[in-house]
């Protein structure tokens, strides 16, 4: 198989081969010709039109997936990645997922009360392969949440890297990179349920589905 093939493959989670995706995917790159351009729409549909929600029900090994996340419009960091991945693929960029721990000192208290530490184990990125290069692109945190949080937004031009400010629009210290864990094809289901047990504990998920009812509401505002 040619090395770049099999970034252009669907897999399990990203499923460019899915008439939702492929059909969403062409649409946003209407007009475009160059890869750069391609990229920079997909990415831009992505980061704003999918809200960022943390408090996403992971129940099944479906939730990972781009056509959930699409159905959805919701997701967090590893479920819009994997989404920006699928439509990539989907109109011949090739693309994979980089995964690396982060700690994010302006968590929100109802989130930290649920993880128990302000490590985020396993965010999600993506990588696109545009003129030759891996360009890394994170389409976590749309436009809304950023201005309502006073947080730096993730620009991108499709040409250079564009990953998660270190510091807020005040200044303060706001993501900090700390362990990388390279690049995958696919979503390592596992291998993330697997490390967030580790950090999080067993009843980290019990308190997950309980801080998700009582965000119902605050979701739904601000869709």
């Amino acid at each position: 198989m040619d090395r770049m093939e099999r970034y252009l493959k669907p897999t399990a989670t990203i499923d460019s081969d899915n008439p939702s995706i492929k059909e969403k995917a062409q649409s946003l790159i209407m007009g475009k010709r160059e890869a750069a351009d391609k990229a920079r729409s997909l990415f831009y549909w992505v980061r704003d039109e999918i809200k960022y929600n943390p408090y996403v029900p992971i129940e099944v090994f479906e939730d990972f997936r781009a056509s959930k996340t699409l159905e959805r419009g919701q997701g967090f960091c590893v479920e819009k990645a994997a989404l920006l991945a699928a439509f990539a693929r989907a109109v011949g960029i090739p693309a994979r997922l980089h995964f690396a721990d982060i700690r994010n000192y302006l968590v929100s208290g109802s989130l930290l009360e649920v993880m128990g530490t302000n490590l985020f184990s396993y965010h999600g990125y993506t990588e696109l392969y545009i003129e030759g290069e891996w360009v890394k692109a994170t389409p976590a945190f749309d436009l809304k949440m950023c201005r309502k949080n006073r947080i730096i937004p993730v620009e991108f031009d499709g040409q250079n890297d564009a990953i998660l400010h270190s510091h807020n629009l005040d200044g303060k210290l706001h993501i900090e990179y700390v362990k990388d864990h390279g690049y995958r094809e696919d979503v390592p289901v596992d291998e993330i349920l697997a490390a967030w047990e580790k950090l999080y504990g067993l009843k980290a998920h019990e308190r997950l589905n309980h801080s998700i009812e009582a965000q119902k509401v605050k979701w739904k505002e601000r869709k």
